[in-house]
């Protein structure tokens, strides 16, 4: 069986690395390569291979606008490479899909390789391969929708905070308060709209009025009457309603962790 295998990457070294490995396999069919999302596109759709490796970092167009301009359902088996991003690998993870991190062994490709292989070689495989990579980009774009900076009024300028330099948040009407480690900023928006806009793997609601950076939490703490309290790496406490069992848990378990 001679498998047609298209190499989609604009960085020449990386798209010769795995050509290079790719030739010694006999069973591989170099179709050819391609520098950008836009000739990834098009060889895809008229040359109909059977194998691509897909560079996620590309610039203009990226390895997930290439999949989403020839659709999912009608994507040949996938292998993504990416150089750096963890929460991609994740969601490659999570979703079975095949993965390279660049720079790359000789042995790990050829393990990507021949699980690719096997994939292709199962009975509907290119069903279950274009569910994986739906669910895998509905994953990353779900990433990429929370915020990374928020932009907020100060006077007469705007200045903006990161995300990660923020210890909490409390509510207050209809403007929430942005506490810092060294200054509080206000910011006109609804505790639920922004609640919404945050990663919740590193932000938990632990009372109706009250927001918290996990990765700043320092200790968790039993109160009375089913409450806790949460400590800050500042050293602010905060009461945890009881109803937050969801959140108390993940904290908990983001604390053993770390």
């Amino acid at each position: 069986m001679s498998l047609a295998t298209l190499v989609i990457d604009d960085e020449p070294i990386a798209r010769h690395a795995i050509l290079r490995l790719l030739r010694q396999d006999p069973e591989i069919e170099i179709l050819g390569e391609c520098g950008d999302g836009a000739s990834a596109v098009a060889a895809i759709r008229n040359q109909a291979p059977d194998l691509v490796f897909l560079d996620i970092q590309m610039p203009v167009m990226t390895g997930l606008d290439v999949v989403a301009s020839i659709g999912a359902e009608r994507m040949p088996a996938t292998v993504f490479v990416t150089a750096y991003e963890q929460y991609a690998v994740r969601a490659f993870e999570a979703n079975a899909v095949d993965y390279l991190v660049k720079p790359f062994s000789r042995e790990r490709f050829a393990a990507t390789l021949q699980r690719a292989k096997a994939r292709l070689a199962s009975a509907g495989a290119e069903a279950v391969s274009a569910a994986r990579i739906l669910q895998t980009l509905e994953s990353l774009r779900k990433r990429e929708d929370y915020l990374e900076r928020i932009p907020i009024r100060v006077d007469e300028r705007v200045v903006f905070v990161a995300v990660d330099d923020i210890v909490w948040i409390r509510a207050s009407r209809n403007t929430v308060q942005i506490h810092l480690a060294d200054r509080v900023h206000e910011l006109r928006e609804t505790m639920t709209a922004l609640a919404e806009r945050l990663d919740p793997r590193h932000f938990a609601r632990v009372h109706r009025s009250a927001i918290v950076n996990v990765r700043r939490v320092q200790a968790i703490h039993p109160w009375f009457n089913g409450h806790h309290v949460v400590t800050m790496d500042t050293g602010q406490q905060l009461r945890m309603s009881r109803y937050q069992h969801e959140a108390f848990l993940r904290l908990a378990t983001t604390q053993r962790q770390d």
